[in-house]
């Protein structure tokens, strides 16, 4: 099981960022988003703490 790993935040040229994850990470049988294409995700911050939380995106 895989519940860690490096990945990196990548700003393009057209000013959007993109957030890259190992494949052994997304692919895991445990990881929280489980999609072929696409999912909507909510991505949020607390000012003053380094953590980015991203959950999935309720419709």
């Amino acid at each position: 099981m895989v519940n860690a790993g490096k990945g990196r935040l990548f700003k393009r040229a057209d000013g959007k960022y993109l957030i890259y994850l190992p494949l052994d990470l997304a692919t895991d049988s445990m990881f929280p988003f489980q999609t072929e294409t696409s999912v909507r995700v909510k991505v949020s911050f607390k000012t003053g703490k380094k953590r980015l939380v991203i959950e999935p995106l309720e419709e």
